[in-house]
């Protein structure tokens, strides 16, 4: 399976980052669970090393490499016992940063994109709002435009990063009686006058800042419009496949981690004379677990494979992102069972991983939305095409 996407590169890459992330974030991981902040200077390192570019076009201080490498990057991330700090990266990278390299023209990513590249700024999207959740065309935000600004009123919620990003990329409606044809996108900066940003405390990904975030009259440069107005909703859609998957494959990576960390706890632990590795409940149970990720895995590599060649892959993502989050829930679930009293201590990374993996279903478009899109396409055969050629 491996050899079919990854070259001998790809896993010179992915060695190399394993070693960065053992060296450089490992050590500050359980700081940053209980703080529920990430230290800056990380931030710097991962663009020195070039993690932050590695989708991103060599003119903006990219590396310009296939998606096989975003994979790598998103796996091991999954496998250091903070899916928080996994979630911090990947939204700034593959959430703001997508939408700068997309819409935003030459200044925008001359002055956001390079330096978010390079690791000096942090961008967050911020799309879902306290009375929209999965309804995107219905957001209440709006954008009204006065002379040279557009005057923006409204709030977001539950926005990876909202707290201590630099930037936000926010979506509002510059129609507001145009439903999902009135929606524009916006570069707003954080220290704009009328922004505040209110932590929430949630149930996992503790590592990572979740805002909701409150606009009281902020003014926004009418430069800092991004792409055509009223085409937001549009530009939102395009990338939903790419979130999507994004989603799926951290599900399957997570899933694996438990998997293997279990196996090794159950080769060591013992009960009634032997090592529980030997006990057929567990082994079965085990092994249909590995069986349902590694076919989620499978499907998700292909899907990534033909993302790559620029095909529009929305059913599979959305396919991937449900299957692979309900089936990563369910194997930690029971890894967790199978450590017994010690899978519900929170030295050991089953807690954790467990309260982490809840969000897969939810966030990025819950199951139950994903499903209705799914019926949509399959059961009433309507058939969705790029929002934006």
């Amino acid at each position: 399976m491996n050899s079919a996407y990854f070259s001998e590169e790809h896993d010179l890459f992915r060695a190399s980052l394993k070693d960065f992330l053992q060296k450089e974030v490992v050590p500050h991981i359980e700081k940053w669970e209980k703080t529920g902040t990430i230290d800056r200077f990380i931030w710097k390192k991962f663009g020195d090393m070039g993690f932050l570019g590695i989708s991103y076009p060599e003119a903006y201080g990219g590396l310009n490499l296939d998606l096989f490498y975003m994979v790598i990057l998103l796996e091991e991330l999954q496998k250091i016992k903070s899916s928080g700090f996994a979630a911090a990266i990947w939204a700034h990278v593959y959430l703001a940063m997508t939408h700068l390299n997309a819409e935003g023209d030459e200044r925008i990513k001359r002055d956001y994109l390079v330096p978010s590249i390079a690791g000096e700024k942090i961008g967050a999207l911020c799309i879902s709002e306290p009375f929209g959740g999965s309804d995107v065309a219905g957001m209440r935000t709006t954008a009204m435009k006065k002379g040279d600004k557009y005057i923006i009123n409204g709030s977001k919620t539950f926005i990876t990063n909202g707290v201590y990003a630099d930037y936000y990329i926010v979506a509002a409606k510059t129609e507001p009686t145009s439903g999902n044809k009135g929606i524009s996108i916006f570069l707003m900066h954080t220290s704009s006058k009328g922004v505040s940003a209110t932590k929430l405390d949630k149930l996992g990904w503790r590592a990572s800042d979740t805002a909701e975030i409150a606009f009281d009259n902020v003014e926004v440069p009418v430069e800092n419009l991004m792409g055509e107005e009223n085409k937001g909703f549009a530009y939102i859609m395009q990338h939903f496949a790419l979130e999507r998957l994004i989603m799926a494959i951290n599900a399957h990576a997570r899933a694996e981690y438990a998997i293997d960390y279990t196996i090794d706890y159950m080769s060591n632990r013992e009960a009634f004379g032997t090592t529980i590795n030997k006990f057929q409940a567990l082994r079965h149970t085990l092994v249909e677990h590995a069986t349902e990720v590694a076919h989620c895995k499978v499907f998700n590599y292909a899907a990534v494979a033909r993302l790559d060649k620029g095909e529009y892959v929305v059913k599979e993502a959305t396919m991937a992102k449900l299957k692979s989050t309900k089936v990563a829930d369910e194997t930690i679930y029971s890894c967790l069972q199978m450590l017994g009293g010690y899978g519900y201590m929170e030295e050991y990374p089953l807690a954790r991983l467990f309260r982490d993996s809840r969000l897969g279903p939810i966030g990025g478009g819950t199951s139950e939305i994903l499903k209705e899109i799914l019926s949509k396409m399959i059961i009433d055969k309507q058939n969705y095409q790029p929002a934006v050629k």
